[in-house]
């Protein structure tokens, strides 16, 4: 993929796929290193799901033959020198504590670094598309952090959908504005 927003989409709505109440999505940078973090709590995966989702001639779906997502993010973090790691249990082995985590670090310093792209529009889109589901957004930064939790605003809003308009708008210039101040 040409930026690595794309496949934190991509890696996110299999997560709602999954049926994850909660979806986080967190994004560490220091000079160096930039480290994605996508961990959710649903149906998880299995043992032996989990070492055939870095396959890309492995899929669930039946809409194609090849699933490439999580294979080319895995393929993107180790091109630039980085790491590339999948967790998950499924819940029928694990009733109370089921999900799946996938973590990439990337060095940016390397000339096969993909640059992260338009984050802000990856997680609004997240958002307007799947509105019964929740997020939590958090990019930690040298220079500050941006922040957003959905609990928090379905909180505030007493029932009023995350994919209205006027809603989206705001979590989009609410991103924004965290953005600009670091």
């Amino acid at each position: 993929m040409k930026e690595l927003s794309l496949n934190i989409l991509d890696i996110a709505e299999n997560s709602v796929k999954a049926k994850a109440p909660l979806t986080q999505i967190i994004l560490t940078e220091s000079e160096d290193l930039l480290t994605i973090e996508i961990i959710d709590n649903g149906c998880g995966m299995t043992s032996d799901i989990v070492k055939k989702v870095i396959d890309p001639f492995y899929t669930t779906r039946t809409t194609r033959k090849v699933g490439l997502g999580i294979p080319f993010f895995k393929m993107e973090a180790e091109q630039t020198g980085g790491t590339f790691e999948i967790e998950s249990k499924a819940e029928s082995e694990f009733p109370n504590d089921h999900g799946t985590k996938i973590k990439a670090t990337f060095h940016k310093d390397h000339i096969d670094f993909i640059p992260l792209g338009d984050v802000v529009s990856t997680v609004t889109t997240l958002i307007q598309g799947h509105p019964d589901s929740d997020f939590l957004f958090r990019h930690v930064t040298p220079k500050g952090e941006v922040f957003l939790d959905t609990r928090e605003i379905k909180n505030e809003l007493g029932g009023v959908s995350l994919a209205e308009y006027e809603v989206i708008k705001w979590i989009e210039e609410y991103i924004k504005e965290q953005y600009q101040s670091i």
